[in-house]
């Protein structure tokens, strides 16, 4: 462990954390730890998880199924509309869209999304007080009303260029599958596509003229293993286990018929086996009342149990 974090853990900024209790008492802020319920428990899946959460916005989205969306700062005209309509589509099959808020595909990501009334979250690599880049601060307010600004980074971190691969870790560690629209050879994006595979999440890439060069970064995706993405059904075929469904209006989802406690422990019930131990772990909940609270989303058909004392999330 380096010497200066060794010294931070001992001689805490007690002014700084402060004013992040602070931005935690406005409306719409939360601060998130490791351990808490809310934490996504897909993020505690990667090799360095970040230890704390901020987030401005709903914080039950980011246990939900997402793809994450990746692509130039630069992109073409037609690359922006394919990744407004990708977003768009997944987001009424189900999917949260999740991107980094940057110029070009993630915005246009984040649109789509928002065009279709669904979720989508907005991966920071500033603390929450500040929006990067600035002509994105109207994006960013429409997105903490319906869905979720999150940073790892405490409130007065500036934009800085190290902060941003390492915000990409999250990006891809929150997602289901990745999906990288355009890219060149030497793209952030392929470092991204990179680190969900080291993940063991989906990767797909939309192919292009091998006379673009912002096709170049896809194509390269593709002959490395990456699944090719033709149209948003394509990625449904793949990600078919996630048994989305068809939602114009995901807020009308049939789940506000649940209370917070069922609602908080769906959301940590997983697509893939979850287990009873796993749930006791992550909530403090007595063992005796999740049994009795699975049962019931189990009755509902939200969960299903399966073999070694599991449970998977079904919708």
């Amino acid at each position: 462990m380096k010497h200066e974090l060794i010294h931070a853990i001992k001689n805490p900024d007690w002014t700084a954390i402060d004013n992040d209790l602070a931005w935690q008492e406005q409306p719409n802020n939360t601060i998130i730890i490791f351990n808490d319920p809310l934490y996504p428990p897909q993020l505690k899946e990667i090799s360095d998880p970040p230890p704390v959460l901020f987030v401005c916005g709903h914080t039950d989205i980011l246990s939900y199924p997402q793809i994450a969306m990746v692509g130039s700062r630069n992109p073409s005209t037609q690359g922006k509309e394919t990744a407004f309509n990708f977003a768009k589509a997944l987001s009424q099959s189900g999917f949260v869209i999740t991107s980094g808020l940057a110029l070009g595909i993630d915005a246009a990501s984040h649109e789509g999304a928002l065009g279709a009334n669904g979720y989508t979250i907005a991966v920071a690599g500033t603390g929450l007080d500040h929006v990067y880049p600035a002509i994105h601060k109207n994006l960013a307010t429409e997105i903490t009303h319906s869905g979720a600004l999150i940073s790892e980074l405490p409130l007065g971190t500036s934009a800085k260029a190290n902060h941003f691969p390492r915000r990409n870790r999250i990006i891809s560690g929150l997602c289901q599958g990745l999906l990288v629209v355009e890219a060149a050879k030497q793209s952030g994006s392929l470092i991204t596509a990179r680190m969900a595979l080291e993940q063991n999440r989906e990767v797909f890439a939309i192919p292009g003229s091998i006379h673009n060069p912002l096709a170049r970064g896809c194509n390269a995706l593709i002959r490395e293993g990456a699944k090719l993405i033709e149209t948003y059904q394509d990625i449904l075929e793949e990600l078919s286990y996630y048994n989305q469904i068809d939602a114009n209006n995901p807020h009308a989802d049939s789940q506000s018929m649940l209370d917070l406690e069922q609602q908080t422990l769906l959301n940590l019930v997983m697509f893939s086996p979850t287990s009873i131990d796993n749930l006791v772990e992550n909530t403090g909940i007595p063992v005796e009342l999740i049994s009795s609270t699975l049962l019931y989303l189990e009755l509902q058909g939200y969960i299903e149990a399966v073999p070694g004392g599991c449970y998977t999330r079904i919708k």
